[in-house]
């Protein structure tokens, strides 16, 4: 195993133990991360093969998207033509509306509310305008899919609702007794 290998393993774990879950990666997605940093210089916090929507997904450091993407996106490009897949990134944030904005496009979110149910589950309702919904969701819902994914294994978000200001109940009209 190469030494950048053997840091990045070293660097996932770290971060691991402050999580409540312990995220768990193959051999084949260290491989890709040690790749991902060689090819871009970046550093990949995460990374998920999506076997399902044919992509592989980083989870970028704070602040590295630039670094990653390349001018133009040619260092996008040329990890995509190595790894033969799509290649989405993530920019990671420790605050949970913060980074499913990150996720699905901040441009076209409103606004994300984080509620604890009554059984003791997260659930993410991100607000979007009407006509902007199918973007957010993405074609066959793989954005809304990937926000499904990383709320989950990242902050233990159980759902994750992409509604329009119409479809919020009370929004406008609240009563209060």
């Amino acid at each position: 195993m190469s030494f950048n290998v053997v840091f990045l393993c070293q660097e996932i774990v770290k971060r691991s133990i402050n999580m409540t879950e312990k995220i768990k990666l193959t051999s084949d997605e260290l491989r890709l991360m040690s790749l991902f940093q060689n090819v871009t210089a970046a550093v990949a916090r995460d990374c998920i093969v999506d076997e399902k929507m044919d992509r592989v997904i980083f989870i970028v450091n704070k602040g590295q998207m630039g670094l990653a993407i390349g001018k133009g996106g040619a260092t996008i490009r040329q990890l995509q033509n190595v790894v033969a897949r799509k290649v989405e990134l993530v920019e990671f944030s420790d605050d949970p509306s913060e980074f499913l904005s990150n996720v699905l496009n901040s441009d076209m979110i409103n606004e994300i509310k984080i509620n604890n149910r009554f059984d003791g589950t997260k659930q993410a309702v991100v607000v979007v305008d009407s006509n902007k919904k199918g973007v957010v969701v993405g074609k066959e819902g793989r954005n809304a899919e990937k926000a499904r994914l990383l709320a989950k294994r990242y902050f233990q978000i159980s759902t994750v609702m992409i509604v329009s200001e119409e479809q919020i109940p009370n929004r406008n009209n609240q009563v209060e007794l």
